[in-house]
């Protein structure tokens, strides 16, 4: 997989396009190099990171609409845990992504990209990135704002109990009560599972519902496997992936029985 996800690399360290680029971009290449384990030190890695700060590390004006900036958090989230990773937290570049990410949560402890002056609550599929990002600075730097900034967007999740309305208990979305992968800047139970492990809240209460859902996906042979709807194709002219992720279940199995410990 790791050969795969780096195949077509240039010498800049891109691949030929736009970082962002759905699914083929350096950005999204490394979240799953990363995920499936390429070494800290890795050259090849490092040069398609700085790449990707090239582009999102760069200064811009914040958007501040009603009061609350206005921010696609995933990026910075998903490049900030992905350099941490590679030993880059110190960077001066790395630093910024990380308080761009301090600066724009919002009260309720999440992110939002939505420009509507009516949207008052953040989207999850904003805060999830962001939640791993900040823990990957926090455990490279020590960094105490991180940590908490971390903890809240935590608690945002918990007081939905990770996937439920706190109105009526019912599911945010149908989608997701599924396990996906990649799911590239998408929520879902077990992604959500997987953020407050990092913060070391898998023993709360409010978490026994989605805990319930995991073992509840488990197969009769011991596996989890991937269901709903997949995010990415094999073939095609759009959201495209690199590497054929099947089923993912060695992937998605470890991740289960991580957290299951």
């Amino acid at each position: 997989m790791i050969a795969g996800l780096l195949q077509g690399q240039r010498a800049d360290g891109s691949f030929g396009v736009h970082p962002y680029s759905k699914w083929t971009g350096a950005h999204w290449r490394l979240v799953s190099l990363v995920e499936v384990g390429v070494p800290g030190r890795s050259h090849a890695a490092r040069a398609a990171a700085a790449t990707v700060l090239d582009w999102i590390a760069a200064p811009s004006e914040p958007l501040v609409v009603a009061g609350k900036e206005r921010r696609h958090a995933s990026m910075e989230g998903n490049a900030l845990a992905v350099c941490c990773r590679l030993g880059m937290a110190r960077s001066l570049r790395v630093r910024r992504l990380a308080e761009v990410l301090l600066r724009s949560q919002w009260p309720d402890g999440g992110w939002n990209c939505d420009v509507n002056p009516e949207a008052r609550h953040s989207s999850f599929h904003e805060t999830l990135a962001p939640m791993w990002g900040l823990v990957e600075y926090h455990r490279s730097t020590a960094d105490g704002r991180a940590r908490r900034a971390a903890r809240r967007a935590g608690e945002l999740l918990l007081e939905h109990r990770l996937f439920q309305r706190t109105s009526n208990g019912k599911p945010i979305h149908a989608e997701w009560l599924n396990i996906h992968w990649p799911h590239y800047w998408h929520y879902d139970f077990f992604h959500g599972l997987r953020a407050i492990a990092r913060l070391d809240l898998l023993t709360d209460r409010r978490a026994d519902d989605a805990m319930q859902l995991l073992w509840e996906r488990r197969r009769d042979d011991g596996t989890w496997r991937v269901g709903g709807h997949r995010f990415w194709r094999p073939h095609g002219d759009s959201n495209l992936e690199v590497v054929d992720w099947g089923d993912a279940h060695e992937i998605v199995t470890a991740a289960a029985l991580a957290m299951l410990q």
